[in-house]
């Protein structure tokens, strides 16, 4: 067993806004290494791509991944100075959400009623979803989503993404993990070579045995997410953001050499 990809989410996982710099120096040259080694790595993030590119920029990022995921589907992958559609995937991906969406149409409007006349949130379409909510605070937030799953029940199609106070809707076969999974195939790999990382509540498709052997969490992972991964027996770090990240994949390296050496 070797580790051949690493997946990260982007905020929260190594990227804090609140530090200088959001993204930890030690992070970005230990996957520079990883990189000249061969080790391919993949941000998979709720970011549209501008968004992404955008937010690496302003952090000074000095590492550039060989594959992006964004919006939690859209897989891309680095040519040269751009980041490039995976194909069939991404067509796929739109044709299928086009489908889902349509056949919500009808009942968009009474969502967007019952959230506007219990809570004081933002409910509003945009080019990725037809219904995307941002709550106020997380317990508004965790009863509007316990209504969108109750609405969902039923559907194997459609799936409630939730990151914080924010949440839309996505087809159900296409997420951080099915993502991850393509990407792997892609490479000719296979769970046991990959590292997964994430924060919060639309990392949990990726953060799953069958998608990524070594799971990590750092120290600002929701509980959900640390549950997730201690049960797959992962490393949930004492430290936040890109340096708890980069413990977790310094663990999962340490493991494998003990695993050649024994």
């Amino acid at each position: 067993m070797s580790l051949r990809l690493i997946s990260t989410d982007f905020d929260g996982t190594i990227h804090l806004d609140h530090t200088d710099p959001p993204v930890p120096a030690a992070f970005e040259a230990r996957i520079a290494d990883l990189q000249r080694s061969g080790v391919q790595w993949c941000i998979n993030t709720g970011r549209d791509l501008a968004g992404l590119l955008e937010g690496m920029a302003r952090a000074r990022m000095t590492v550039t991944p060989d594959w992006v995921v964004t919006v939690e589907r859209t897989i891309h992958f680095r040519d040269g100075a751009r980041f490039v559609p995976l194909e069939p995937w991404s067509t796929e991906c739109d044709r299928q959400h086009a489908a889902l969406f349509r056949s919500l149409a009808g009942d968009l409007p009474g969502l967007f009623e019952w959230v506007n006349g219990r809570f004081k949130a933002a409910v509003f379409s945009d080019p990725w979803s037809p219904f995307c909510l941002i709550a106020q605070n997380n317990k508004d937030a965790d009863t509007i989503e316990a209504f969108l799953l109750d609405y969902a029940r039923g559907r194997d199609d459609l799936k409630v993404v939730r990151n914080d106070v924010y949440a839309r809707f996505c087809h159900a076969a296409f997420t951080k993990g099915t993502a991850l999974a393509e990407i792997t195939r892609q490479l000719g790999l296979r769970s046991g070579n990959v590292l997964a990382a994430g924060d919060h509540f639309n990392d949990l498709p990726m953060l799953r045995g069958d998608v990524a052997h070594w799971l990590v969490a750092p120290a600002n992972a929701i509980m959900p997410v640390r549950d997730a991964v201690r049960a797959h027996g992962g490393f949930i770090s004492t430290r936040d953001g890109g340096t708890g990240t980069l413990e977790g994949i310094d663990w999962c390296c340490a493991a494998l050499k003990a695993q050649q050496t024994s």
